[in-house]
């Protein structure tokens, strides 16, 4: 080209989803931040470039004109556009010597370090806690939001209802209060981004730095990273052996307490009348908020559902937090809290200042949803479905693990814990069985003190039975990998 234009280093994919003038746009963008294209120097016409890249004129043209927009051309009639001197800062400017770039906050550190588990998408075995998504009525629920969306008056499209869309506390309300023994009315109902979303706005609102929560060990990494990053501390109330040991621990009394007791996260054990009980004396012979998760109580197979923890006390130091993302799907991000009537204010102010609410449309379709009667035959359809897939899971698994793993064999939720029968790194087995398309979670990671226990937690609800027996095939080949290499004389 005329202009000595270097075009080698352009390349465009035409296979990808990204518009090809995008493409070019963010490809010459890149040359002229990084200063490899001098300032003045003008640029093809867009007929020279459109054929040299084999690109129609419309596409150059675009891209010209993003840029353009953006400063970084100057452009006349009848001239080639030509590239503006860029300001000093723009650029991959190195930093001065001795000088250091900005650094995370104390509470960002902390954040940073949480462990995580979200998944890779279309591997559903074993996704611990995944719902099976296909089973879901999408076109009665895209419906519901058209329908939503047509009628809605001006305050679906607002800020007004932060505690959440009133049709839809309602709704929960009358849901809890039937199906889990809450005692609540709707204004005590606050609709929330999921789960959480609930505990890191309880954790902001509740705890001070250095306050103590005591926390189940194992439990869940969730709600502890959201507590560990408001600064408090965690003392561990082990469950061990089927059961919560209750004997208080060392140092400072609680000033939250984080429970599971109708479905442990992870082990999916229920908690007794009778520790239940014990649970809430000592919460008020300390003056401490009870939290408890209830995020998976709605699928017990074998025996009748405990109450809630909330139903049993007074009301005015429990929090009861659910979700409808292991019922629904996760991606819904709709969640809700049961607080006493004294919270209400303070978590009305707590939620303005932290943007956490929920949008209204989709509140307004899933109150439709429950309302409508459609919420109660997804939960009895997808019962019977996880029921069968519970039983064919345990015969696939003793089948083509029972020689490495142990299974915990829960009755209630929708994922199951497995131990290794010889010490394996869990997390080198989850890598290796995410290499091979399988999604599960290592159980090393719920622990926080003391030795943590191998293995791995694995969800059955979203896996039919000839995917878990390909599911089951594949991980066992993962952990024979992971086992000789560690018996290596090398490792």
């Amino acid at each position: 080209m005329s202009t000595g234009f270097a075009l080698d280093s352009i390349a465009l994919d035409r296979d990808s989803k990204v518009p090809l003038h995008q493409q070019l746009y963010q490809k010459l963008r890149l040359l002229i931040e990084a200063r490899r294209l001098p300032a003045g120097m003008p640029l093809p016409s867009t007929r020279a470039l459109a054929q040299d890249l084999g690109l129609g004129r419309n596409t150059v043209i675009a891209a010209y004109d993003q840029l353009a927009l953006e400063g970084f051309l100057s452009t006349r009639p009848g001239a080639p556009p030509t590239l503006r001197d860029l300001p000093l800062g723009l650029g991959h400017e190195p930093l001065p010597h001795g000088v250091d770039p900005p650094r995370l906050s104390r509470r960002g550190e902390i954040m940073a370090a949480q462990p995580y588990h979200h998944g890779e998408p279309g591997a559903t075995a074993f996704h611990p806690g995944l719902p099976d998504v296909g089973q879901f009525p999408f076109n009665t629920w895209s419906r519901l939001l058209t329908r939503r969306a047509k009628l809605a008056s001006s305050d679906l499209f607002g800020t007004y209802y932060v505690t959440g869309y009133p049709d839809l506390r309602e709704a929960i309300a009358r849901y809890l209060t039937a199906s889990r023994g809450v005692i609540c009315t709707a204004d005590q109902v606050v609709v929330t981004n999921g789960a959480q979303s609930a505990f890191d706005l309880l954790a902001r609102l509740l705890l001070d730095p250095g306050d103590t929560v005591w926390m189940e060990e194992p439990g869940y990494y969730g709600a502890a990273a959201a507590f560990l990053s408001a600064g408090a501390r965690l003392s561990p109330l082990y469950v061990r052996a089927g059961q919560w040991r209750l004997e208080p621990p060392p140092g400072p009394a609680p000033r939250a307490i984080f429970v599971t007791p109708s479905c442990h996260h992870p082990l999916g054990l229920t908690m007794a009348m009778g520790q239940r009980r014990d649970l809430i004396r000592m919460s008020d012979r300390w003056g401490a908020w009870i939290i408890e998760d209830d995020y998976d109580s709605e699928y017990r197979f074998q025996g009748q559902p405990i109450p809630a923890l909330q139903g049993i006390t007074s009301g005015e130091r429990t929090i009861f937090v659910g979700t409808f993302s292991k019922i629904l799907f996760p991606a819904m991000r709709l969640g809700y809290m049961v607080v006493p009537h004294r919270l209400l204010e303070p978590i009305k102010a707590a939620l303005s200042a932290t943007g956490h609410f929920a949008p209204l449309l989709t509140q307004a379709a899933l109150a439709d949803f429950v309302s409508d009667g459609h919420f109660a035959r997804h939960l009895r359809r997808t019962r019977r479905l996880y029921a069968q897939r519970r039983d064919s899971f345990f015969q696939a698994f003793d089948r083509q693990l029972g020689q490495h793993m142990t299974l915990s064999r829960a009755d209630t939720g929708i994922q199951q814990v497995a131990l290794f029968r010889t010490a394996l790194n869990d997390r080198h087995v989850t890598e290796g069985a995410r290499i091979e398309g399988i999604n599960v979670s290592p159980f090393s990671m719920q622990f926080r003190h003391g030795d943590s226990q191998s293995g791995l937690v694995l969800g059955f609800a979203a896996v039919g039975e000839k995917e878990q027996i390909r599911g089951f095939r594949r991980l066992k080949g993962v952990i024979e990998r992971v086992a000789s290499a560690s018996n290596s004389p090398n490792d």
